[in-house]
């Protein structure tokens, strides 16, 4: 089989019909989607199927859901290549759950009741402290940075997402983004709404770590049975205690998916598979890949496309 690194999507990946294709052919699914709902408390198959997308994006309901579709790609990916063991896993923001799932770190139960609880205090955040985030295309990190030093107005605007070279990702109030947000598009960026209902990893949700990181301290952790490229860090980590902390902070810390890419690649991967919801990581990796690199870059979420990266991965 072919150096292949598994990648989960995360918030913002999200439509109406997601999954249903697995739920309406396969028993197994159907079992992963029921225990998403248990564990949950929520009518999961139902809003992914019929929405309404509004309560979809919900961060409360998305977390869950959208982790639960995720697995379901990993399951029947698996029952696609038995015995398939990737080089790397990683999950852009809340996909990392996902990843650290399919690494061995936490139990199917323990992941959902995580991205539940997950939900529940980055929505309680976002209603004590509203804002949103917004992708600023064409200028670099060390621009943005420069804007964000240089700005002395009110509101709050951090870097989310170190998205690739040319995608930074703004995370904070409407005021600070609308004046930051300004001064990107002055510079020559192109600055783009994000349909989040939360300011994921800036200080507005800062208030939910403490409490996530006790919430935590009762879930077990696993040494990683395959490599995992934290967010946090954009490197491994294997001690479930720094793992732990690790998680809490990445509520409100930024996401290093850059680097997290290029350490891939170094690493010689030679298929890049984005298992989820849409094709948003996969249009990054294919911005972060060299032109001549010999990488494939693919994305599944039906039955249809992971019989084509189970073809790819299998060589």
């Amino acid at each position: 089989m072919k150096k292949t690194a598994i990648l989960f999507p995360g918030q913002g990946s999200q439509y109406i019909g997601m999954g249903q294709a697995f739920v309406e052919r396969d028993p197994e699914a159907v079992a992963l989607m029921a225990l998403a709902e248990r564990i949950s408390g929520f009518p999961i198959r139902s809003l992914c199927f019929q929405g309404p997308l509004e309560d979809l994006t919900r961060v409360l309901y998305l977390q869950p859901a959208l982790t639960a579709i995720n697995l379901i790609c990993w399951q029947q990916l698996l029952k696609m290549l038995p015995g398939f063991t990737p080089a790397f896993f990683a999950g852009h923001s809340l996909g990392e759950y996902s990843a650290l799932h399919g690494a061995g770190v936490l139990s199917l139960e323990d992941t959902l009741a995580l991205v539940t609880r997950r939900g529940q205090l980055m929505e309680r955040e976002g209603a004590a402290h509203p804002g949103g985030m917004r992708a600023v295309v064409g200028l670099g990190i060390d621009r943005v940075e420069a804007i964000l030093a240089g700005y002395g107005g009110p509101g709050v605007a951090v870097v989310a997402n170190h998205n690739t070279a040319s995608q930074i990702v703004l995370s904070g109030d409407v005021t600070g983004l609308d004046a930051v947000g300004a001064i990107c598009a002055a510079q020559g960026g192109k600055v783009i709404p994000l349909n989040v209902s939360v300011a994921n990893h800036s200080p507005l949700v800062a208030g939910a770590v403490d409490d996530f990181a006790a919430y935590m301290a009762n879930v077990a952790f696993q040494p990683p049975e395959v490599p995992v490229l934290f967010n946090v860090t954009g490197q491994e980590e294997r001690d479930p205690g720094r793992m732990k902390a690790i998680m809490a902070k990445q509520i409100a810390s930024r996401v290093r998916w850059l680097p997290i890419v290029e350490r891939m690649i170094a690493e010689g991967v030679e298929v890049m598979v984005e298992l989820g919801p849409k094709n948003v990581l996969t249009g990054m990796m294919r911005k972060i890949v060299p032109k001549d690199a010999a990488i494939s870059c693919v994305q599944a979420d039906t039955p249809e496309g992971l019989a084509r990266v189970a073809e790819m991965v299998a060589g």
